[in-house]
This record gives structure tokens, C-alpha cells and sequence, in this order.
């Protein structure tokens, strides 16, 4: 007998309708073949399966052929989410269950030796995928799928769907979508001085212009990058889907894991003040051991999305730049620039989204000090250390800062800063005028976008002119000294005409990082 049930895989972040047939015959010799590209998760569930049909007091005969194929063939399919599928398959084929139980039903799943449905990753791109309009997920992934517009039906052990197929049970009452509400993060006003860092952060949150900053041990960098997430809006619809995609993916949709090092635990998802669900921009950051896998995704087996897709629709933030591993830095350098990261394999190729705000932040030599006075390094350590950040990376950076130590009476007796929520502001004052060209933030802007909203006056185009000759900027970097310069005027609530002053300030805000990089080298 033949039996068919609908279900899904992932690829990436994206889930593929997966039909599970399995047909059962007493002709032959027994044995349990699955054809259809499984992984070694997919093949090792016809054990996890025989397990939890045997205790859930259901029969499983080890007289017969089992044969299972996973359609359509040629794509592989990953994981353990097509236990619970194969298994129903099994017992319709088999004659325990109805055939009309499982029309336009789909399932996901993950079996326990003892019959319990456990909790997949990517259940919401799963669900989405999976080809019936009503779908039978792990409690532990109830909240989630709710996100879809499929019904959503919950599975706790086998037997217990089997009952609720067969109409013996009802089905049990999802569990409510639970998430925090939004709460302030750390504020800027608690960041004393360091006036142009605070505007560097500023404009690359109202423009995601990427920002490096380099300053001595303790200066304020970390206390700067951490405040940088809480100037960012809400995602909007479009970009917020993504994030739960990407997000769901990874199994951290709730926060039930967290980046290397000092990443945040808490997932994107939010309640209002109005008790409507929100997604927040994501704030990744990652430890520098992380490995290049780890921050542009991939893997050997299922593919999953780095931190740099993690961080999409928000800020990744990378301490101490230098220490990381360079060719995993110059991994980077294609996802920054065109939003997205494409890994190929042998057998697929996956695209991630990777639409994030950099902020990076080192010292300035290996000992910190910063100084010719006070710095301890030799000459070639000087070498060493500056050519860890390739040229083509740094040219990534629109904003590049340094971030010095503030004297004694700054620390103790300067007043309180603006508070995020004022900056803030401005920073959506500024990504709203970018809506309205047709963009989420000014970076994204290609050179003949910004000159069609943009207009150079004789001492502007002069700057420019000056500083392309002089070699400071390249063909991309005046491109980026452009969007830098509008978002100024967007954060100042000015049209898009650019004159000499704030040319000077977006050369300013891209000069000193990059002039101390190449006098070390």
C-alpha cells in the first residue's frame, strides 16, 4: 500500500515542499530503504521511528519492505523535521491510520525514541513551505508557526497525533505567542565627550554607513557600539519578515541561544506599547575566534546563516577588528557591499541576506597606547598589525573615527549627553527620507542615485576634486563620502544640496582612522 504526506526541508533560510511517500509490501526481503537524497540525519530516523511507533503502541513489522522516497529527488533533504511525516506515512501505508486523515494535512517533526514530537529549527519557513493548509508542528514550535497563515495544529507524542488524526482526541490548544515588550537598552547620554564619535554614530545609524573606531583600551568604543542598536527604528514589515526568516532559521527566534562572545540572548521579536508585535533591529557580536563559517554561514552539512545574516536589518558589531582572522574579515568584504552572501556547495547554493550595520571597533598597535610617547611596539609589530585590515575592507568603512581617552575632568565633571531617544529622531527623520528614495538607508544609494538626489556646489565638487587627487578616496569611496554628506543634511532636516561644510565634515568623520592605518604600514 502507498501513502502520501506533505512536509518540508531547509535550504538556508528557506524552506522546500517535501512530498514523503512510503509504500509498504510483504513481497521481498525485509529491509527499510529511503531513497530521495537524505542526509545521515534523514537516514538515521528509520531507527528513531521504529522506536516511537513500537512505544507508542502502535505495530511496526519487521517482516516487511518499507520503502520511503522523498520527493522531488534531486533536491537533498537535511535534518530530523521529517521524522513525524514519514512515520504517519508508515502507518497509512501500513493500514493502521485512514488515508482521509491526512489529506491537507502536512507535518514536522522531530521523533524521540520514546514517541515524543521534539522541536525543529526553521519551523517557520518550514510551515510556509509545506504544501497543505493545515500543519501538525512540535508544541516547542507552536508560538513560531503561529507566525504563518496556516492552521496550526500541535503534536506532543505520536500516539497522541495519531489519535487526534484518527478523530479519537481533539487536538490541543497552541500556546500563546509570548514575547517582551520593548524596553529602552543603554542610553548615549551615558557616554561622556567623544562629541564626534557620538555623530559618527549617529550618522552611520541614519545613514548605515559603516563605522570603524580606534582609540586606546578603555576610551569608550564598546560603551559607544552598544548604544548604536538602540537609534535604529522598528523594521518595517518587509525587512522585519526577513529577519524572522533568518532568525527562525538559526533557531533563535526567541532567544534560546546567543552569538559568541557578548552577543544578545533575547530574539527579535517585541511587544509594543500598544501590545502590537514588532521586530527590532538584531545587535550581533560576535567573538574575534569566530570562524569565518561562523560569521558568513555555511557548513558542511545543513547550511545555516552566519552572524553577518543574524545581524541583518541591524548592527553587527566586531571588537577588537584586528584580532579576528583576516581571511575571515576579507569574507566580508562582498556581503557588506551587496547586502547578501551567496555559499555554494556541491550540492546547493545558498543566499542569505546580510543588509547590516558594521560597527567595528581596535586599538590603535598591538599595546594600546596609541602614542609614539607611550607605545611599546616595534616598528615590524606596527606592520604586522596594520596590514591585518586589508585596504579593500577598510574601504568598506564610510566612517572611520579615533576615539581617544578623555581627560580626568571630562570624565568626572562633564554634564550628560543628548539621550538616544533625541538622536533617535533624527536617525528616523533620516532613514524616512531615504524611504522616499526608494531605499531603507543612504549606503544603499548607487552614484547615479545620489547624483540625481543630490547637488554639489563649486566648493563641495572642489573638496571632493581635491581629496580623489590627493588619494584619499576611491572610486567607491567618493560614492560613500556622497551618501555620507546627505545623510548629514537628512539628520539636519536640509534638502539634498551639498555644500563645501558639510563636504569637510563627512571628509572629516572618513580621514583619521584611514591616515593612521597607512602612516603605521
Amino acid at each position: 500500500m502507498l501513502a502520501t504526506v506533505a512536509s518540508a526541508t531547509l535550504l538556508g533560510v528557506d524552506g522546500r515542499g517535501v512530498w514523503v511517500e512510503v509504500h509498504v509490501s510483504k513481497m521481498g526481503l525485509p529491509r527499510f530503504v529511503m531513497v530521495g537524497l537524505p542526509d545521515a540525519a534523514c537516514r538515521e530516523s528509520r531507527d528513531r521511528i521504529r522506536a516511537a511507533i513500537l512505544n507508542a503502541g502502535l505495530t511496526f513489522s519487521g517482516s516487511e519492505v518499507v520503502t520511503v522516497n522523498l520527493a522531488p529527488s534531486g533536491l537533498r533533504k537535511s535534518g530530523s523535521a521529517l521524522d513525524l511525516p514519514i512515520a504517519i506515512a508508515y502507518l497509512v501505508a501500513s493500514g493502521q491510520l485512514d488515508a482521509a486523515a491526512v489529506e491537507n494535512t502536512g507535518l514536522l517533526g522531530e521523533l524521540g525514541l520514546d514517541g515524543t514530537v521534539r522541536g525543529v529549527r526553521g519551523v517557520l519557513p518550514l510551515v510556509e513551505a509545506t504544501a497543505a493548509p493545515r500543519v501538525v508542528v512540535p508544541s516547542e514550535n507552536a508560538a513560531e508557526a503561529q507566525l504563518s497563515d496556516r492552521q496550526i495544529l500541535v503534536g506532543t507524542t505520536l500516539a497522541e497525533v495519531v489519535a487526534a488524526l484518527a478523530g479519537e482526541e481533539r487536538w490541543p490548544d497552541p500556546p500563546k505567542l509570548t514575547v517582551p515588550q520593548v524596553t529602552p537598552g543603554p542610553d548615549l547620554s551615558e557616554v561622556r565627550g567623544h562629541r564626534v564619535a557620538k555623530l559618527a554614530i549617529e550618522v552611520a545609524a541614519g545613514g548605515g554607513h559603516h563605522l570603524l573606531m580606534l582609540g586606546p583600551p578603555g576610551s569608550g568604543k564598546t560603551m559607544l557600539a552598544q548604544r548604536s542598536i538602540g537609534l535604529l527604528p522598528n523594521l518595517d514589515s518587509d525587512r522585519g519578515a526577513e529577519v524572522i526568516r533568518v532568525h527562525s532559521a538559526a533557531g533563535l527566534l526567541f532567544g534560546r541561544a546567543s552569538s559568541a562572545g557578548n552577543g544578545a540572548a533575547a530574539g527579535p521579536l517585541r511587544r509594543g506599547a500598544e501590545g502590537e508585535l514588532v521586530v527590532v533591529a538584531p545587535f550581533r557580536a560576535p567573538h574575534h575566534t569566530a570562524t569565518v563559517v561562523s560569521l558568513v554561514g555555511g557548513g558542511s552539512g545543513q547550511m545555516r546563516p552566519g552572524e553577518v545574516s543574524l545581524a541583518h536589518g541591524g548592527v553587527l558589531f566586531l571588537d577588537e577588528l584586528a584580532e579576528f582572522p583576516a581571511h575571515a574579515l576579507d569574507a566580508l568584504r562582498q556581503p557588506l557591499e551587496d547586502g547578501a552572501i551567496r555559499v555554494s556547495r556541491a550540492h546547493a547554493t545558498v543566499s542569505f541576506p546580510a543588509r547590516c550595520l558594521l560597527v567595528a571597533a581596535m586599538n590603535p598597535c598591538p599595546c594600546g597606547s596609541g602614542t609614539p610617547e607611550r607605545c611599546r611596539c616595534s616598528e615590524p609589530a606596527l606592520r604586522r598589525y596594520a596590514r591585518r585590515i586589508s585596504g579593500p575592507l577598510l574601504d568598506r568603512f564610510d566612517l572611520r573615527v579615533r576615539v581617544e581617552a578623555l581627560a580626568p575632568e571630562e570624565l568626572v565633571d562633564a554634564p550628560a549627553g543628548e539621550p538616544s531617544a533625541q538622536v533617535a529622531e533624527r536617525v528616523a527623520r533620516a532613514r524616512a527620507a531615504a524611504r522616499g528614495r526608494g531605499v531603507a538607508a543612504n549606503r544603499e544609494l548607487d552614484l547615479e542615485a545620489l547624483e540625481h538626489h543630490t547637488r554639489l556646489t563649486p566648493g563641495a565638487r572642489e573638496v571632493l576634486d581635491q581629496a580623489l587627487r590627493s588619494g584619499r578616496l576611491s572610486g567607491r569611496g567618493m560614492a560613500r563620502l556622497r551618501a555620507v554628506a546627505l545623510t548629514l543634511r537628512d539628520l539636519g532636516g536640509a534638502d539634498g544640496t551639498l555644500d563645501e561644510a558639510t563636504m569637510q565634515v563627512a571628509l572629516g568623520l572618513r580621514a583619521e582612522v584611514g591616515i593612521q592605518l597607512m602612516a603605521v604600514a
